[in-house]
């Protein structure tokens, strides 16, 4: 393990900042090595994307449906882009906590934002990494020559999740919508016992093992002796970095959002907070108590939000006069223990997306790594210096290395900026844009880690027209 690496980060000064026409040590475009091979033979780009603001969830957007959040980003994303609806042919679109009368999702957004009958939509769904599944399935479908456009996102709504009757109560209403005469319905009420009442509530927890997420980032940064200190000050360095991107105005991937039938417009995320050390210190364990180091401070928080982005071949972003942000590289999925490494997906999908790409740790300016908690995150940066834990467990010679922290997660992350689960891979992939571009750098890595203990590693490229913010 890296004894400087955790003092390192802790100590990064985050009020120093890049202009976007200030050329890095590293690397300029002007200088850069030549563009990275493409492999599909399409040079998959990425133009552009957009997002609703982040919110609590509970608070503004809660008297919604999440089709009208799914709805406002790809209009947003329209908007934004200047191209008509009908150049686009296929949406894919994500979400992980589904909306039983919108099953679909994306064809439902689809329709209420005004798109064509004609363009097919379809919902996928790999909990946190749904929206870069979303990307990936379009980059196929667009390598295999079946489109030239794409639109890929994801949403998700936790102020109004799906509460369920309990198995026995359900059996009871299924076989009381059949029964046919009135006796036949008396008999079956008096079936009925009041505990059919009891609902089933739904939680952020694995299936196959009954585990809360939370318990077990607890259970990881123990395994990897990261101090709840050490969470802590991560926490403070996400929420400090994303306050600082917000009043800077680098959060451009935003679009106002207007509350139906109200004058109200809500333009900004609205949990990032940064609060003293001394104060998150004192918060109790969220999860395993009294012991445990996972806190409300240092985790995730539930989110609403959705974001959209616009795919399509170079040669059709030429032939629509559009500038795009990103050539699409190469990208991998991992899955391992989801119940001893549920979290560690970044650590399995780093070193095998740079190695399908040709590239290695340093070759990265901008890291884009979604924060669930800090003690994963923490966890994480540990096992990808530890030789021991490549040999015993990734089957690797040696450790992946350590990214430059300078380079990481520099305008905020979930932890601060909020975590649909679904929309989060669309809002990595623009900041990671945005921040090569303003930090004038040439390849971005994303990866994140997802319920079930899957993950993904995208290797992305700026691209030479990319300038606008």
């Amino acid at each position: 393990m890296a004894s400087n690496l955790l003092k390192h980060l802790i100590k990064l000064d985050t009020r120093v900042s890049v202009s976007h026409n200030v050329c890095l040590p590293i690397r300029c475009l002007s200088t850069a090595s030549p563009r990275m091979k493409d492999k599909t033979g399409k040079n998959i780009v990425f133009v552009d994307g957009v997002r609703t603001p982040f919110l609590l969830s509970g608070t503004d957007y809660a008297p919604l449906m999440p089709h009208e959040l799914a709805k406002e980003a790809l209009i947003g994303l329209m908007r934004k882009t200047k191209i008509p609806r009908e150049v686009v042919e296929y949406i894919v679109y994500g979400t992980v906590i589904q909306e039983v009368k919108t099953s679909n999702i994306g064809r439902e957004a689809a329709l209420s934002a005004g798109f064509p009958y004609s363009v097919p939509a379809h919902t996928v769904t790999m909990a946190c990494i749904s929206s870069n599944q979303g990307i990936t399935t379009g980059i196929g479908l667009i390598a295999a020559g079946a489109y030239d456009v794409i639109v890929a996102g994801g949403v998700e709504f936790m102020s109004d999740v799906p509460i369920r009757h309990s198995r026995k109560m359900r059996s009871l209403l299924l076989r009381a919508n059949k029964a046919k005469s009135l006796m036949d319905k008396l008999k079956l009420l008096s079936t009925f016992r009041p505990n059919f009442l009891l609902p089933e509530l739904p939680a952020v927890a694995e299936f196959s093992s009954g585990e809360t997420m939370g318990f077990s980032a607890d259970r990881l940064a123990a395994s990897f002796k990261v101090s709840r200190e050490e969470q802590d000050q991560y926490a403070v360095r996400s929420h400090t970095m994303a306050q600082e991107a917000q009043e800077k105005g680098y959060l451009t991937d935003i679009i106002p959002f207007r509350m139906p039938n109200t004058s109200k417009v809500i333009e900004k995320d609205n949990g990032i907070r940064v609060s003293p050390i001394e104060k998150i210190s004192k918060l109790k364990p969220a999860f395993v108590k009294p012991h445990g180091t996972v806190t409300a401070a240092n985790s995730s928080f539930l989110t609403d939000g959705a974001s959209a982005c616009l795919i399509m071949t170079e040669e059709k972003a030429k032939q629509l006069g559009l500038k795009p942000k990103l050539y699409l590289r190469d990208f991998t999925y991992v899955a391992q223990d989801p119940i001893d490494q549920l979290l560690l997906g970044p650590t399995y999908a780093t070193p095998k997306v740079l190695e399908k790409a040709g590239l290695s740790v340093k070759d990265i300016d901008v890291w884009e790594v979604h924060e669930a908690f800090s003690g994963q995150i923490l966890a994480n940066l540990k096992a990808m210096d530890s030789d021991w834990f490549a040999q015993k467990y990734m089957n690797r010679q040696s450790k992946v290395g350590v990214p430059d922290l300078s380079k990481w997660n520099k305008w905020g992350g979930s932890l601060s900026i909020g975590h649909p689960f679904a929309a989060t891979g669309v809002r990595l992939t623009v900041h990671t844009a945005n921040r090569l571009v303003r930090e004038d750098g040439q390849f971005g890595l994303i990866a994140a880690c997802a319920a079930g203990g899957q993950g993904v590693g995208m290797i992305v490229e700026r691209h030479p027209d990319a300038t606008a913010l």
